[in-house]
């Protein structure tokens, strides 16, 4: 746990929440600045400020974690889709350094400005780039 960490805090019991589901890796409770209505947080129970410091079992529970609360919301909410989010560093609008989901029920037209137009891009570069990541993983 780290103390300034209010992501740590509610797991711990420290600070309070609308939970919603807990296992010993992860939980998931309500965003109390919901984007829409069912918008649920999931943490990773181990403290990783993003994706890069989070352990694989971390990652594979709150993943899991977070596809039961999507299935939780299709039943109660039947929404039109559902969106899991997951954002790295302030380039992405990490708000919280702890490694989080977001699990966003979505209505056609709600006009969350989460959503991006396709636009072909230059297959040259995009086959250049391809390789490049494949050599690094």
């Amino acid at each position: 746990m780290t103390e300034d960490c209010i992501f740590c805090k509610i797991v711990a019991g420290l600070a309070p929440c609308f939970e919603i589901a807990r296992d010993d890796r992860a939980l998931a409770f309500m965003d109390i600045n919901p984007a829409s209505p069912g918008h649920v947080l999931v943490v990773s129970t181990e403290h990783a400020a993003d994706l890069h410091g989070l352990s694989p079992e971390g990652l594979a529970a709150a993943a899991l974690m977070a596809r039961r609360v999507a299935g939780a919301i299709q039943t109660v909410l039947a929404p039109d889709g559902i969106n899991l989010i997951q954002a790295n560093g302030p380039g992405a609008a990490q708000s919280v350094a702890h490694f989080h989901i977001h699990v966003l029920p979505r209505t056609m037209g709600d006009r969350l400005p989460i959503n991006w137009l396709l636009s072909p891009g230059d297959r040259t570069a995009i086959g250049a780039l391809a390789e490049r990541l494949k050599a690094a993983l």
